[in-house]
């Protein structure tokens, strides 16, 4: 079990890197291109994991049909999901970003009661009125410190969070076996991303920085990460407390702004964020108080 929660605090950790280092690297880089090369990298990367674990002969028993889920669950919930944060991203501050992208937590509840039929109880609808009010909260006064369009930069990360929330419920649903589905679902990443990109950008030649930025990215944010939560959840008897270790990331991401982008944190981000986190962190720890009690 420790072992465990050593694997869900190191894997918060990566992740609260990922809002700060896209931000530093789309200052040169075009959104789509990022997300190609990071894609690229991440599944090529995977592709090694698997074949070295075994795990590459289980693609021997996908058919067409699974293929065609997995890349559309890949195209949802990681090409869409990334092109429209990183567009976020490029609008708004980080810390605003990764605020607004922690909404996804709210509408994986919201997808799970109209896909799963699970019941929408009076917790799961307070979380979702503290998640309104911290959206809200949150656009008060933005615009300071980013560059873009703020309304659309917020629009957009609220439409990603979807995107993630709606992968998640169906990907649970789906059940297929995460290390070769993650694989796929980069592929499908990396080919969208790149098909589009060099159609809507023009391209840039990286420096050794940006590579380095970019090797973050696609292996230890994108892969390692996401294999290290996956080991962590199936290892535990206890799913919910190792999940809610994850609400620690947008905190963690907000500290990470300020040391690599000199970002201030501001009192309204902290209270967004409180609203948004606290509202489904309070619903997830009612359900599993209430799912102890039952058994």
């Amino acid at each position: 079990m420790k072992k465990n929660y050593i694997f869900a605090i190191t894997t918060v950790f990566m992740w609260s890197t990922l809002a700060a280092v896209v931000k530093l690297l789309l200052s040169d880089i075009p959104n789509l291109e990022a997300l190609a090369i990071s894609s690229y990298i991440s599944s090529g990367f995977l592709l090694i994991v698997n074949v070295f674990t075994g795990k590459i002969k289980i693609m021997k028993s996908l058919i067409f049909k699974d293929i065609g889920i997995i890349s559309g669950l890949g195209f949802i919930g990681l090409f869409v999901y990334s092109a429209l944060y990183y567009y976020g991203l490029s609008q708004l501050t980080s810390q605003e970003a990764c605020i607004v992208n922690y909404l996804w937590p709210i509408m994986l509840v919201i997808f799970s009661c109209i896909i799963l039929k699970e019941k929408l109880t009076v917790m799961k609808a307070v979380a979702m009125v503290c998640s309104f009010v911290g959206i809200v909260v949150l656009s008060m006064g933005s615009g300071i410190g980013s560059e873009g369009n703020v309304t659309l930069g917020i629009v957009s990360c609220i439409i990603a969070a979807a995107c993630y929330g709606l992968f998640s419920v169906l990907n649970k649903k789906c059940n297929y076996d995460q290390s070769i589905s993650m694989m796929i679902f980069w592929l499908v990443a990396t080919v969208c991303s790149t098909v589009l990109g060099l159609v809507t950008e023009d391209w840039v030649s990286l420096d050794g920085r940006q590579w380095l930025g970019m090797l973050w990215l696609g292996i230890v944010v994108d892969a390692i990460a996401y294999l290290l939560w996956a080991i962590a959840l199936n290892g535990t008897g206890n799913t919910a407390k190792i999940a809610n270790i994850a609400y620690l990331t947008p905190f963690l991401s907000l500290v990470v702004s300020a040391l690599l982008l000199k970002e201030e944190i501001t009192l309204r981000a902290l209270i967004a964020l409180v609203f948004i986190i606290g509202g489904i962190l309070l619903q997830s720890l009612y359900e599993q108080r209430r799912k102890d009690k039952v058994n």
